[in-house]
């Protein structure tokens, strides 16, 4: 039994490399070249508490910086909501998870400690971060103490694979 034509078996092959050079966005490498890795944002960076809280409003050229669960955010695109003199300025600067999940701007619950919080603050935490945080702003970086404990052991709990836009060669 004899098989199909030559031109027929080329032409599944012609319309694919057809596609494969007109589809946009899929990465493609000629003959010699080395393909280019997929395009990334900025890498991430670990913030003490004393570097983050060096991007509280502090002027118009400067970024404002917030974190909620160790996550650091980028929020200067919100200043008429955290820039100075704004409503909720008071939680730029540092890890504010604390009152994000009570919806306070009381100074003692700035602060990452979520020790004692209730179920529906702790369901309003993971909202607002979720809903609010990770789908307005930019994540640049986390808090030394998500990925640190106190006395500056490892935090098994964190797991780089989990968070986003992490990759430890960046850090260091």
């Amino acid at each position: 039994m004899a098989g199909p034509a030559p031109g027929r078996r080329l032409r599944p092959l012609a319309a694919l490399a057809l596609v494969l050079a007109l589809a946009p966005g899929l990465p493609t490498a000629r003959a010699g070249q080395t393909p280019r890795p997929a395009e990334r944002g900025p890498p991430v960076r670990l913030f003490t508490e004393e570097e983050l809280a060096r991007y509280g409003w502090e002027g118009e050229d400067q970024p404002i910086y917030l974190a909620v669960k160790g996550v650091v955010f980028d929020v200067t695109s919100g200043k008429e909501f955290y820039g100075r003199g704004a409503p909720y300025n008071a939680l730029t600067g540092k890890d504010s998870t604390r009152g994000v999940a009570k919806m306070s701007l009381d100074p003692a619950d700035l602060t990452h400690d979520t020790t004692g919080l209730t179920a529906k603050e702790l369901e309003a935490l993971d909202e607002v971060f979720t809903k609010v945080y990770k789908a307005k702003y930019p994540i640049v970086g986390y808090t030394a103490r998500r990925i640190l404990n106190e006395d500056g052991s490892p935090n098994l709990d964190f797991k780089p694979e989990d968070q986003p836009h992490f990759d430890i060669k960046d850090e260091f």
